[in-house]
């Protein structure tokens, strides 16, 4: 995650902590210092809808052998022992999960900070003031466009509803929630209306996730945006920041999954506000870019522990048969080896791109979805080959 709010104004929320530690580009096997990574939990592949970008392939049905109660009570103690900042429960939808509370408050009692992502269609008032009880620090709810396009992709009518009303719910308890907006084709241009929803509800952040082809997603590479529209997607993300920071909105803004942006936000800092642009490269050179396989993780409902949510074809170990901690710092698997330390390995434009310290090679399962090879340069990179010392 990038903070598009912090680098642009200074502002600080809780993840600036963890992104933004001064000695987190120094640790191959978590977010900082004696840490552990954030570990995203997919508790069930069950889901009440079917969107057509699920990185999880997730349905409206059972799915056998998932972890139970007393295996999931256990994997979060191996997580606690680790060290682990933050465990986000995620699916499909945690919420379809029948001892997700028991779970969550479990993971409470451990001193883990718990976050939930989550379609938001069944939050009710009672789920909000549950969630609100157990002490969850935030949940994240997506919608990938205004109304009837929101319905388009979650694949149910009223879905759009149903989540606005679950951010409602969470924000009548003091719940602290913000909402996830996968950018592509079918939606970029509804961003000035995310952002006048964020307003008119009253919501404190967003999250703008660049398009993974993964799972369902992988069929959508030809419906991602191109990289002219993602310039701009960025610009009006920037624009929008700074304006409600200097109208006095308290937002916090990021954007997920592709670290050029990081770069082309500092290349526009130097353009204006050259002391800005010298912290915002301090903050950089502190994250080191993408860490999947370094401080996020994911486990899959099954026990299998794979490098983050969008690469489950890499599997390193299960927690059923070993503590996750083990299995994070085993370097015996080529792949998460070489994520721990992924420089010497990366071809292509990200081999000879002069920020590949503050980028650390970007999205793998991109590069991997598009040509076939783990190491090859992301597509989904927007800079030029000037922008990047190449040319």
């Amino acid at each position: 995650m990038i903070s598009v709010t912090k680098l642009l104004t200074g502002t600080e929320n809780f993840g600036d902590k963890l992104r933004y530690a001064k000695d987190s580009n120094k640790t191959v096997h978590g977010t900082h210092g004696n840490y552990g990574p954030v570990v995203v939990w997919n508790v069930t592949r069950t889901c009440n809808l079917k969107c057509i970008h699920c990185y999880s392939n997730s349905d409206s049905r059972k799915y056998e052998n998932e972890m139970d109660t007393g295996e999931g009570k256990q994997f979060l103690q191996d997580l606690a022992e680790f060290n682990v900042p933050v465990v986000l429960f995620s699916g499909g939808e945690p919420l379809t999960r029948p001892d997700f509370f028991d779970l969550a408050a479990y993971a409470r009692e451990l001193g883990l900070r718990v976050t939930i992502s989550t379609n938001g269609t069944l939050i009710t008032p009672d789920v909000a003031k549950k969630i609100k009880e157990i002490g969850v620090g935030y949940v994240g709810i997506s919608l990938d466009g205004i109304g009837e396009n929101n319905d388009r992709f979650r694949g149910r009518k009223g879905a759009f509803e149903d989540a606005l009303e679950g951010i409602r719910n969470c924000l009548r308890v003091g719940q602290k929630v913000g909402l996830r907006f996968t950018i592509n084709r079918h939606n970029f241009n509804e961003l000035e209306d995310i952002f006048f929803l964020l307003e008119e509800e009253n919501i404190p952040r967003a999250c703008f996730y660049h398009l993974v082809y993964s799972g369902r997603a992988s069929q959508m590479k030809d419906e991602d945006i191109s990289h002219e529209e993602t310039r701009a997607v960025l610009d009006l993300i920037m624009d929008r920041t700074e304006d409600m920071y200097r109208r006095g909105l308290n937002k916090e803004i990021l954007t997920v999954d592709n670290h050029a942006d990081a770069i082309y936000i500092y290349l526009k800092l130097k353009e204006k506000d050259y002391h800005r642009a010298q912290t915002a490269w301090d903050l950089l050179s502190r994250n080191g870019g993408n860490r999947s396989g370094i401080a996020i993780g994911q486990v899959d409902w099954y026990g299998n522990v794979h490098p983050d949510q969008f690469t489950q074809n890499h599997t390193f170990g299960n927690v059923r048969e070993r503590k996750f901690g083990e299995i994070w710092t085993d370097k015996s698997h080529p792949i998460l080896k070489g994520l721990k330390n992924r420089k010497p390995l990366l071809k292509g434009r990200c081999a000879k791109c002069r920020w590949l310290d503050v980028c650390n090679g970007n999205f793998r399962a991109r590069a991997e979805a598009v040509y076939n090879d783990f190491w090859m340069e992301d597509p989904a990179c927007y800079l030029t080959d000037e922008e990047i010392g190449i040319k």
